[in-house]
């Protein structure tokens, strides 16, 4: 149990966005989370994941056009 839980409000601010996000994210069950009483907690490995799975990488496209001819 050594992963660390994180607020809505923490998670906000480290996603850079308003609460609003990380609560649709929790009632759309988009991410797990945790309920603690009427608290609700996301772990930070959830927050990780969910960054990752959302993650795009860039595309390298190739310049076929521009080949000299010999």
């Amino acid at each position: 149990m050594t992963d660390r839980y994180l607020s809505v409000d923490q998670v906000a601010e480290l996603l850079g966005t308003s609460v609003r996000f990380p609560r649709r994210l929790v009632e759309e069950r988009r991410i797990r989370y945790v309920k603690v009483g009427r608290h609700v907690r996301i772990p930070a490995s959830a927050l990780e994941e969910f960054i990752e799975s959302h993650t795009v990488e860039p595309v390298r496209l190739r310049r076929a056009g521009l080949r000299r001819a010999a």
